[in-house]
């Protein structure tokens, strides 16, 4: 079975051409370095207009694995709690890619909550926004797509035991990409406060004090699950340092600075 994309056109360009010509607006023909080996990427997951030139500076900084086990927010609340995509491939308008299925088979063998469903992805953004960022940056991996519903802290944690047991033990590698969007629809200022408190948790791989953040200051990150459970993982994998790429809002595209949505680019490494 393969995925079609659900999105090309509205999210993002419908065509391989027209997605190029944006891809290029952002980068600039900048070359970038790209340091360091990423174990984790936070993304955002809006319209190119708004958030792509984020996400694709992001990626472009590090180097990623040939396995990318992508984590995204549910925002049609179809589906199980974690959803992994039954699918063989994705397709996208740059063309076909391959699910891992060895990787696929690991976590539905050792997790407790990941379980095989196609209805979480069949109408959400959150993962397939990211595929042609990443096969423009990179032309040759394999992906894990997760849609998370759960808001069980407990089970993030376990999740991060669970992939990160299989991460150590496999001979690939591999980075995790959570998905996410920062504050929703907040005036300029107010977004960027709450977003810098939410962005310097993930910097300290702090999962505690990100989530009682969000919740004591209703921080409308759609995300921290994901978010959360890329953390877990990578701290049990050995990630120490965290690095914020870029940051802006809506309002940096529309000029409309009233409400924002707010977008970072962070590569864990």
């Amino acid at each position: 079975m393969i995925r079609e994309p659900a999105f090309a056109g509205q999210f993002y360009p419908g065509s391989k051409d027209a997605l190029i010509k944006q891809f290029e607006s952002f980068l600039k023909n900048r070359d970038f370095k790209k340091e360091n080996k990423a174990k984790g990427l936070v993304l955002p997951h809006a319209g190119y207009i708004y958030s792509g030139k984020v996400a694709i500076e992001t990626i472009a900084n590090f180097e990623l694995g040939n396995t990318i086990i992508i984590l995204g927010p549910n925002h049609s609340g179809l589906g199980k709690d974690f959803s992994l995509s039954g699918a063989d491939a994705w397709d996208t308008p740059f063309g076909r890619i391959d699910i891992d299925k060895k990787i696929t088979l690991e976590i539905l063998k050792n997790s407790k909550y990941i379980q095989k469903d196609d209805d979480a992805h069949r109408l959400e953004h959150s993962i397939e926004v990211q595929l042609p960022l990443l096969q423009y940056v990179k032309k040759d991996f394999k992906i894990v797509p997760i849609i998370v519903l759960s808001s069980n802290v407990k089970a993030y944690e376990d999740i991060g035991l669970e992939l990160a047991s299989i991460i150590k033990s496999s001979s690939r590698e591999i980075t995790i990409i959570a998905s996410t969007d920062l504050t929703h629809y907040e005036p300029q200022d107010i977004a960027q406060n709450k977003d810098k408190i939410a962005i310097d948790a993930i910097l300290e791989l702090n999962v505690k004090k990100l989530i009682e953040n969000i919740k004591k200051l209703n921080i409308s990150m759609c995300g921290y699950a994901p978010t959360s459970i890329m953390i877990e993982t990578l701290k049990n994998i050995g990630a120490c340092k965290a690095k914020l790429i870029k940051y802006q809002t809506s309002g940096d595209t529309t000029g409309d600075y009233t409400s924002v949505v707010g977008y970072a680019g962070i590569g864990l490494y």
